[in-house]
């Protein structure tokens, strides 16, 4: 993919976990270098959410142009569809100014859903959807991920019992249309039509990441991450169902708030849920192809390391 007379227009991913230090990365490089930077973060489309996701600062935005933040409310939703049409319109807006998009973040499905395209998938039916949420009522959602499991092992391992909309969703596309979301998804979409250079950023110590993540969440506790929450926990309209209220941090500050568990555990929670996302954002990295690794602990090289690409392609 990374043709030097390829007529695309050129395009960078810079991937990696959580807290591994890609924002840092990216505004280094566009001090230097025509770049914007697009969000590839499932949390960071939400407004009034920004110490628990770690939303580019007020100084970091200023500092470079930054796309797709603050998109929608936290009642609303927003799908790897809805990133690849967003991401795709502001790569052309960026490469017409003679720009070059720096995509950056760690929601690998939607660096997947942009880099190969996604299937076309069935409109949601109100019907079936009413149908299965009355089975989850009687039944429960465990029986109903239990089927999922059966039908499509792949989707079943991947979306959790406790995540109703996601398990809701894949039973329904098999309903509709005979077909597993495995199946669908996995059919060969459209292709990003850019010359894309990725790289990966992380700590090449598991154990640096570790302290890093339980660094960054007392640091957003410092930062008044109980009062960002409460505010939206106490406008009463969003519930722990939601995408938004699911994100890693809100859902244990959220259990807390609840009076499912106190400070101590919920703190203790919302450090092994940014672990284990960590976990899961690195096991996508590893099986990643054509990828460049930097290491988070030797930045200044790191930045080097994508400035000698970047000027390889721009000369």
């Amino acid at each position: 993919m990374n043709d030097m007379t390829s007529p695309l227009p050129k395009a960078i991913f810079i991937m990696g976990p959580t807290a591994s230090g890609k924002t840092a990365l990216a505004i280094e490089l566009a001090k230097t270098l025509p770049v914007e930077i697009i969000s590839v973060d499932s949390a960071l489309v939400y407004r009034g959410m920004d110490i628990g996701t770690a939303k580019p600062t007020v100084v970091e935005q200023a500092a470079a142009p930054h796309h797709l933040l603050d998109l929608i409310d936290p009642s609303q939703s927003y799908s790897a569809a809805d990133f690849r049409r967003d991401a795709l319109q502001k790569m052309a807006e960026i490469t017409q100014r003679g720009a070059i998009p720096i995509l950056v973040g760690g929601t690998m499905l939607y660096f997947k859903a942009l880099l190969e395209g996604l299937s076309p998938l069935p409109s949601a039916n109100p019907e079936i959807r009413q149908q299965l949420e009355q089975r989850a009522k009687l039944e429960g959602w465990e029986t109903l991920h239990q089927e999922l499991c059966l039908r499509d092992p792949k989707a079943g391992a991947r979306i959790h019992p406790n995540d109703p909309q996601r398990l809701t969703r894949a039973l329904e596309v098999f309903l509709i249309s005979g077909k597993t979301l495995t199946e669908l998804t996995e059919t060969a979409g459209e292709a990003l039509p850019y010359d894309v250079y990725q790289f990966a950023i992380a700590p090449q110590d598991r154990e640096v990441l570790h302290q890093r993540i339980e660094m960054r969440f007392q640091q957003m506790l410092d930062e008044g991450f109980e009062d960002e929450v409460r505010a939206l926990y106490q406008r009463g309209d969003l519930h722990v169902d939601m995408p938004s209220v699911r994100c890693v941090g809100y859902r244990q500050m959220w259990s807390w708030l609840d009076g499912e568990i106190d400070y101590n555990e919920m703190v203790f929670r919302g450090i092994c849920a940014t672990r284990q996302l960590a976990k899961r954002q690195m096991t996508w990295l590893r099986g990643w192809k054509a990828l460049v690794w930097l290491d988070s602990l030797q930045p200044v090289q790191a930045r080097e390391k994508v400035l000698n690409v970047i000027r390889a392609i721009t000369d």
